[in-house]
Order: structure tokens, then sequence, then C-alpha cells
């Protein structure tokens, strides 16, 4: 799932969620778009409920601006996330990147053989599903 807003940034970290899920072998579902990273937990919550994932990735990038509206925007976003991962117990990998500039958004969003934070939330949703699974099953 991706939030629309910053969008280059956003289509680097989806190409890092590409690499991450590929080097695992992971099944690619459809992509969801959402306008901003603070409707990424009602999106979230409506999938994870739906029964038809075992984790979500979800990528979007809240840049500082001049107003208090960063924090509200970022905290929102990570404690409704966090919100959905316990209630619904499907794990959610986390790439929100929430920087002070373009410049550090970019350091994290690099292509192959960089640091790219979508590639990693891919990774720690593949991760927590099989641990969820390994549980599941006892």
């Amino acid at each position: 799932m991706r939030a629309t807003w910053n969008t280059e940034i956003v289509d680097r970290l989806a190409a890092g969620v590409e690499r991450g899920l590929d080097e695992l072998g992971a099944i690619h579902a459809t992509e969801v778009t959402v306008p901003g990273c603070f409707e990424i937990p009602l999106a979230a919550r409506l999938l994870a409920g739906s029964g038809q994932v075992d984790a979500l990735v979800v990528i979007g990038a809240v840049i500082r601006g001049e107003t208090t509206h960063y924090e509200l925007v970022s905290g929102g976003a990570a404690q409704g996330v966090m919100a959905v991962q316990l209630e619904t117990g499907v794990p959610v990998g986390f790439g929100l990147v929430t920087v002070e500039n373009e410049e550090q958004a970019l350091q994290r969003s690099e292509g192959p053989g960089g640091h790219n934070v979508g590639e990693d939330a891919a990774c720690v949703a593949v991760a927590m599903a099989l641990l969820a699974r390994d549980f599941l099953a006892r």
C-alpha cells in the first residue's frame, strides 16, 4: 500500500518493496494507493480484515514542513498501523520515511545496493508473516 503524496520518493520506495519481495520469493498482491500517509491505517485495516492477505507493506514519505502537520501525520500513521497489527494479527511492514528534508528522503529510498526503507519493510513483513504462520500452525 502506498501513499500518493511525495510521489518521487514513494516510487523509489515501491521499487525497493518489489526488490525485497522478489529476493524472498514472496507473492505480490495488488498495489493499493491512498492519498497520503494519514489514510494508510484505515486502508491497512480494511485489507487486513479482508482475510485475503498474510501481511501488508505500507510505504509513504512525510517530509517536515513549516508547521506541526509533520508530527501529526507521522505519529498518527505509525500509531494507526501498529493498532492494525495488534487488532488483526496481520503483520505490517512499516515503510514510511519521516524525514527533515528531501535529501534525507532520497537517502532512505536508494536504488539497488543502497538503503531503501521500502525494501526493509518488505523483508520485515515476510519475516513476520512466516512467524505468525509458524505459531498459528501449532
